[in-house]
């Protein structure tokens, strides 16, 4: 077009050159600088955008560095980079909520093993004169004394049936074993129990219970003596774990969770299911709905508190509870990064998940319950047929279509948690485990692990004594009686 009118003779008309002030004012030239005004509002509207971009990316990418080596500093994980300037005491907080206040009880008289007589000095140690008595007040001391192992040898009885011709042996009821000759050298069944809880249970390193064994009783065990002693004391549990499953299968409420293990520094799977006073967990190859299965059973039909993992919708027989504390941490974490109106979707969820909530919280029933219930569930439908363009909202909007039939299961059946917290709490001891041994050497290390785990976080969730509980267990053999209720009385 310009070389067009290039070759076109034009002659400026006076009066319009003298109106712009020289500049010719042909329709053309106007047309241009209108759009050369146009593409310049939008070269600036563009540069404010690359602006805010770079921005956005340089506060990201400094986040992303800093969690990159926040991840690498595994000496204080929980450590924070700034301290409050005006930290509040630790602690419980003083108040209705603090709390029973408790403090060591003098003993009963029955219970002092030891009474020393802490008599007054002749002198007064500050200028000599006589000391009269007034009052003998009693001060108490608990402490340890040096403990040591106890040798029991068990003179065996060999027979043979005249009738039968049968072998025929004696059995006390302390043995754990019917091992004679090189392999009637032992440990007692409480040694067994004590390196278990303190190796499983909380997650000395096997070493260390070796030291620990030595210090407490004098009890000399090298650490490949002490796992194979765990992997004899979880064959005798083996019977009772087979009862605590049928028990967890026949729960009213189940709270699953996984987290990642390692079994000869091959990734696995560590899977929890805590169920009505009974805890199991296994140590599995996979994560999917098969490894779900042989644990709870395909025809579960309790309810199930569960995180949004795709394989637990499987269970098609069992009702559903969705975490809502994992989808309030997602809203949390896009509120935290969002951009004008990007934060609409994740602030509306959070505002509904907080109200369920506090509907649960003010123990409505009956039909205020249902009514609230229905509107819920209203908004929920709602927020679902959103259509956001912002890809995590996107994301976000899809997940909660898939699980809003089970976002509010804990206000319609009773006995039902919002969340799946017993999981995750029962995930933190080997959680713990797992940071101090590194996983599994063997499948049997595992199936051993998973064993003790359970019947030792059963004992602890039914206030019995761990230790008692797995000494029993080698004993007799048998399930200890009012472990489960639903397992008394079973035998193997």
């Amino acid at each position: 077009m310009w070389l067009m009118c290039a070759h076109v003779a034009w002659e400026p008309d006076d009066a319009a050159t003298a109106a712009d002030g020289g500049v010719w004012a042909d329709p053309l030239v106007r047309l241009l600088q209108a759009e050369l005004a146009v593409r310049g509002e939008r070269i600036a509207e563009l540069e404010g955008d690359n602006a805010r971009l770079r921005e956005e990316n340089e506060r990201l990418r400094d986040g992303l560095e800093q969690t990159r080596r926040a991840g690498k500093r595994q000496a204080a994980p929980f450590s924070r980079d700034e301290k409050k300037p005006n930290p509040g005491r630790g602690g419980r907080k003083p108040g209705p909520g603090y709390g029973t206040k408790a403090r060591r009880l003098p003993p009963p008289a029955e219970q002092v093993d030891e009474t020393v007589e802490v008599g007054l000095p002749e002198a007064c140690p500050d200028c000599g004169g006589q000391v009269v008595l007034d009052k003998v007040i009693e001060q108490f001391q608990e402490e340890l004394v040096p403990a040591h192992s106890r040798m029991r040898r068990y003179d065996v009885a060999l027979g043979c049936c005249n009738s039968c011709k049968r072998r025929v042996r004696s059995r006390h009821p302390e043995q754990t074993s019917d091992a004679l000759g090189a392999a009637g050298v032992m440990l007692g069944p409480r040694a067994h129990a004590l390196a278990a809880w303190l190796h499983v249970g909380l997650g000395v390193p096997m070493a260390k219970v070796s030291k620990i064994l030595a210090a407490l009783g004098g009890l000399s065990v090298t650490p490949g003596g002490l796992h194979s002693a765990l992997h004899k004391t979880a064959g005798d549990a083996e019977t009772t774990y087979q009862a605590l499953l049928e028990t967890l299968r026949q729960s009213a409420a189940v709270a699953a969770d996984e987290t990642g293990w390692r079994i000869n520094g091959e990734r696995a799977w560590l899977w929890t299911y805590v169920g009505d006073a009974v805890t199991i967990y296994d140590i599995a190859q996979g994560r999917g709905y098969d490894q779900a299965k042989a644990i709870l059973g395909e025809g579960f039909a309790g309810v199930l508190e569960r995180d949004g993992w795709a394989a637990y919708r499987k269970f098609t027989k069992a009702g559903h509870q969705t975490c809502l504390a994992h989808l309030l941490r997602r809203c949390r974490e896009l509120l935290e990064v969002a951009v004008g109106g990007q934060a609409r979707v994740p602030g509306e969820l959070r505002r509904i998940l907080l109200d369920a909530l506090a509907t649960r919280d003010e123990g409505l029933d009956g039909e205020a319950l249902a009514a609230a219930v229905k509107a819920l569930a209203a908004r929920i439908d709602a927020f679902c047929a959103r259509r956001p363009t912002h890809d995590p909202n996107r994301r976000l909007v899809k997940h909660v279509t898939a699980e809003k039939d089970h976002l509010l299961t804990f206000l319609t059946t009773p006995g039902v948690a919002a969340t799946n917290w017993r999981a995750e709490q029962a995930l933190r001891g080997m959680i713990c485990n797992r940071k101090n041994w590194g996983g599994n050497k063997t499948r049997e290390g595992a199936d051993t692990a998973a064993v003790l785990a359970s019947l030792l976080r059963t004992a602890v969730q039914q206030g019995a004594d761990p230790i008692e509980v797995l000494a029993e267990i080698q004993r007799t053999g048998q399930i200890p009686a009012g472990l489960v209720s639903a397992c008394a009385g079973r035998s193997p």
